[in-house]
C-alpha cells in the first residue's frame, strides 16, 4: 500500500484532471438543460403526447445520472483529503487503508467519466442492436455464438443495461446460428459500436471426440435503435415482407409464435428479422426498425449521402477478417487486432470483463480523429 505522502500527492495530482472534466462534460450546461426539461415536465399539457414526454423523461433521467456520478466524484475526493488530513494527525491506518481505496476509486471513475466524453458520436447515447451469426466452424461456431451471447450479457448486467431478445435461430446440435438482441441503457451503442466484427475462437473443441484443436468465427454487427423521431425514408416498394412461425429448440430461448416477421431490402439485399414481440404489428414494428438501424449505421460507416447509395458489401465471416482472437489451447489469450490491446484472463473475458477492449478503441479512435483535425 502506498504510503501517507504518496496518496496526499496523488490526490494532488487529481485535482486538475477533475476540474478539466466538469468543463469536458459541460456541467454548467447539464445544470441547464435539467432546469429547462423540469419546466416542461410541469407544464399541464406535458402528457398529451406520449412519445415527446417519454423522450424528456428519458434526457431528464440521463442527465440527472451523469450530474450525479460527478457530484458523487467531487465528494468522495474532498472527503478522502480529508480523511488524509485525520491520518496524518492520528496516525491512523485504518483510516490511511480506507484513503488508499478512496483513491483507486477515484482514479477509476475519473478514467470512467472522461471515456464517456470520447462518446461524440450523432447516435452513441442511443441503445444498441447487436446481431451474431455463426460462420466458419459448424456445431463449434454455433456454440461460440452462445458463448459471445452470454458474454455481452454479463457485461451488460454489470453496467445496469438491459437485454431484450429480438430473433433467435438456435443450432441443429448446440449454441446459435444467430441472435439479434437490443442492449438498453444510455451510450450503449457508443460503447458496443467497437465490438463490430468479426470474432475468432481458438480451442479444443468439446463436439469432437478426438479432442482436436478448432477455430471458429463469428460476426458480431452493431447498429444504434433509431428513435421514432430520428426520420429514415424508405420506400415501401422497395421491401419485402414474410411472416413465419417462430422457431427454437424447446422454447428456450424465445417463446413460438406464428406471428414472426422478416423483411427484405430489395435494393441492398439486407434481411431483418423479428419473433419474440406479442403480435405479428409488434414484430413488423421491431423489424422495421432494425432495418432502418441497419442502413443508418451503414449509411454513417460509408459517409454516404442517401440510403439508396448502399450496397450491402459485407466480408466474409472467416480468416482474415477477425477483429479479435480468444484462444483457449495452447494458451489462454484474448487480443485486439486493431488496438494490440490484450489478457490473458479469458475466463474473466468471458464472463463479461471487456471494458479494457472497449477503452482501448475509444482512446486510438479519438487519437485518430484529433490528429485529422
Amino acid at each position: 500500500m502506498l504510503q501517507l505522502e504518496e496518496i496526499k500527492l496523488a490526490l494532488e495530482a487529481l485535482e486538475t484532471p477533475i476540474k478539466d472534466l466538469a468543463e469536458a462534460i459541460g456541467l454548467s450546461n447539464i445544470t441547464d438543460e435539467i432546469s429547462k426539461l423540469e419546466s416542461q415536465t410541469s407544464k399541464p399539457n406535458f402528457w398529451e403526447n406520449a412519445n415527446s414526454s417519454q423522450n424528456i423523461l428519458q434526457r431528464l433521467s440521463f442527465l440527472k445520472s451523469k450530474l450525479q456520478r460527478y457530484k458523487m466524484l467531487e465528494e468522495t475526493y474532498e472527503d478522502t483529503l480529508i480523511l488524509v488530513q485525520i491520518a496524518k494527525e492520528e496516525n491512523d491506518t485504518e483510516t490511511l487503508e480506507e484513503a488508499y481505496n478512496n483513491l483507486k476509486k477515484i482514479n477509476s471513475e475519473l478514467e470512467s467519466q472522461k471515456l464517456e466524453t470520447l462518446l461524440l458520436g450523432e447516435y452513441d447515447s442511443k441503445n444498441a442492436i447487436l446481431t451474431f451469426h455463426a460462420g466458419a466452424g459448424g456445431t463449434e461456431a454455433q456454440d461460440w455464438v452462445e458463448m459471445l451471447y452470454r458474454m455481452y450479457c454479463m457485461w451488460a448486467e454489470k453496467h445496469n443495461y438491459k437485454i431484450h431478445i429480438l430473433d433467435c435461430l438456435d443450432g441443429e446440435e448446440a449454441g446459435l446460428k444467430s441472435i439479434s438482441f437490443s442492449v438498453d441503457g444510455p451510450n450503449a451503442y457508443g460503447y458496443l459500436k467497437s465490438e463490430a466484427g468479426v470474432h475468432r475462437l481458438v480451442r479444443v473443441s468439446p463436439f469432437d471426440s478426438s479432442g482436436r484443436r478448432h477455430t471458429s468465427f463469428a460476426s458480431l454487427e452493431v447498429m444504434p435503435e433509431i428513435d421514432d423521431d430520428i426520420k429514415i425514408e424508405v420506400s415501401q416498394d422497395d421491401i419485402k415482407m414474410d411472416v413465419f412461425r417462430s422457431s427454437g429448440a424447446g422454447g428456450q430461448h424465445i417463446n413460438k409464435t406464428s406471428s414472426a416477421v422478416r423483411l427484405t431490402h430489395i435494393p441492398t439485399g439486407i434481411v431483418v428479422s423479428c419473433q419474440n414481440e406479442r403480435s405479428q404489428h409488434q414484430n413488423r414494428d421491431m423489424a422495421m426498425k432494425m432495418l432502418k438501424s441497419k442502413l443508418l449505421e451503414i449509411k454513417e460507416r460509408e459517409h454516404l449521402e442517401k440510403i439508396e447509395d448502399i450496397k450491402g458489401i459485407q466480408k466474409d465471416i472467416a480468416w482474415g477478417s477477425q477483429i479479435r482472437s480468444y484462444i483457449f489451447m495452447p494458451y489462454t489469450l484474448v487480443k485486439d487486432h486493431r488496438t494490440g490491446f490484450e489478457s490473458g484472463n479469458i475466463n474473466a473475458v468471458m464472463n463479461g470483463d471487456i471494458d479494457g477492449f472497449i477503452n482501448a478503441y475509444l482512446k486510438k479512435e479519438s487519437l485518430n480523429i484529433f490528429n485529422k483535425s
